[in-house]
């Protein structure tokens, strides 16, 4: 492959809520990576992404603002191509993540997607969905109150109503689910993939994980959440991604959130070398 020069899209700060640093250094390793094999790296935030006209073909990106993934959109459309795609990044923002998954048969809580602009007090909800999980539905948690354990209807709508002022318009419930809580993260199309738990290692955004409590070490198959996974990461369309699963007291794997580029944060040097394989093999076949 001739030299090439990428663009190497940051993330903003603001979406990185307690993992500025690891997710800085996830990025940083794979464009040291890309450098190393011969390549040149641009770097931009997503401000200057926004305000500087592109001249690169090729860009690798943690990006998350609505605004830059739609500028990315753009680009791809007129032959710029990118990992992750914008079209997959926005597919894994909560409402799309949740429609998509359960539409098309991947293991999934039971969920309800809501409009917090109607009557809150006469939305009705189907038996089962005490407790439960409230999340905003138009993008990633940002705030600890944007993914909140709720264990009645009638806290539920409290909550619903918050986000309502908040001037969040919809709102994905999910059912609790009971079992071990898992973190992954994987790369398609490469045999790099890593689950633990993130009780054991005190690895959290906004400290939720103790709603399940510590593991108990129930039984699963790898080979089936990694099948579950690279269903997800086609379906989605997003090569580097990472995520968290609930495996039931009978061994049922069910994914409950699925992230596009995470931290990588207990596996990065690994991670950094299938990343930067990954988008430099996407890049020799197109």
């Amino acid at each position: 492959m001739k030299s090439l020069t990428f663009a190497g899209i940051q993330r903003y700060t603001t979406f990185s809520p307690n993992h500025v640093g690891n997710d800085a250094a996830i990025f940083s390793e794979v464009a040291h990576f890309i450098e190393e094999n011969g390549h040149k790296v641009r770097m931009f935030t997503e401000q200057e992404f926004l305000t500087k006209h592109l001249l690169q073909r090729y860009v690798f990106t943690m990006m998350r603002s609505k605004a830059a993934v739609r500028n990315l959109q753009l680009l791809e459309t007129r032959g710029v191509v990118a990992i992750n795609s914008a079209f997959g990044i926005e597919n894994c923002t909560r409402e799309k993540m949740t429609t998509l998954l359960l539409e098309n048969r991947i293991p999934h809580p039971d969920s309800l997607i809501l409009n917090t602009q109607e009557r809150i007090s006469e939305l009705n909800f189907p038996d089962g969905f005490e407790p439960c999980w409230a999340k905003r539905a138009d993008f990633h948690a940002i705030h600890r109150e944007d993914v909140t354990y709720v264990r009645t209807i009638d806290e539920l709508r409290e909550v619903i109503a918050e986000y309502a002022l908040r001037g969040i318009d919809r709102v994905v419930v999910n059912k609790h689910l009971k079992g071990d809580l898992i973190k992954f993260y994987g790369v398609a199309g490469t045999d790099f993939f890593y689950w633990f738990y993130p009780q054991e290692g005190s690895h959290s955004k906004f400290g939720l994980e103790t709603i399940n409590g510590m593991p108990t070490g129930i039984p699963f198959s790898i080979d089936e959440l990694k099948d579950i996974c690279n269903a997800a990461s086609k379906l989605l369309n997003v090569h580097v991604y990472g995520g968290d699963c609930i495996v039931s007291p009978e061994g049922v794997i069910r994914i409950i959130d699925f992230n596009d580029w995470p931290s990588f944060a207990p596996c990065r040097k690994e991670a950094a070398l299938a990343i930067g394989k990954t988008i430099l093999s996407h890049v020799n076949a197109t």
